[in-house]
């Protein structure tokens, strides 16, 4: 695997047909999100129609692969019920929707008979693979790359079968 790993804003850049990320933590310790997750647990939301309120530099780079006809895809694998931080991702899926996303939700009881990988990712194009590596609290360790035709295709058919089965985010109650 390559030293260097592409930023997410370099691999959308580059991709011209698919981007798609599956998460199957039910904790995230990521600290660009600690104040909008403290807000959550007191209750404060944000109001979608104030975008330039939540609208972040990620919302943005979505939206402008998605306007170029990149089809950005999500996929969630969780645990029933959820953790309190699958109900704040639940609560803030409205942003990835306005920004282009399709998101859908599987039941991690639902997902016994699938192969799923080891550890969260992007597969752009079919052509890579940018793993997520986590600590066992949700701290993000750092990104590994692939681009192993066979490494991106076994991922790829794993995500496929998930995005299947999974139901679409206005169809997943928390």
């Amino acid at each position: 695997m390559p030293q260097s790993v592409p930023t997410f804003a370099e691999l959308l850049a580059e991709t011209s047909g698919s981007a798609v990320h599956l998460e199957t933590r039910d904790v995230y310790a990521v600290a660009e999100e600690d104040a909008d997750f403290a807000n959550f647990r007191v209750g404060k939301g944000y109001d979608l129609d104030d975008r330039e309120s939540w609208w972040t530099p990620f919302h943005q780079l979505v939206s402008d692969g998605v306007a170029r006809g990149v089809s950005v895809r999500r996929v969630r694998v969780v645990s029933e019920p959820v953790t309190e931080y699958i109900r704040y991702e639940h609560a803030i899926t409205p942003q990835n929707l306005a920004a282009g996303e399709d998101v859908r939700w599987l039941p991690r009881s639902q997902a016994s008979d699938l192969l799923l990988p080891g550890n969260d990712l992007w597969i752009f194009d079919d052509r890579a693979v940018k793993f997520g590596i986590f600590t066992g609290d949700g701290g993000l360790v750092g990104h590994e790359m692939t681009y192993d035709p066979r490494i991106v295709k076994q991922v790829a058919d794993a995500v496929a079968a998930v995005w299947e089965r999974a139901v679409p985010h206005k169809e997943f109650q928390v």
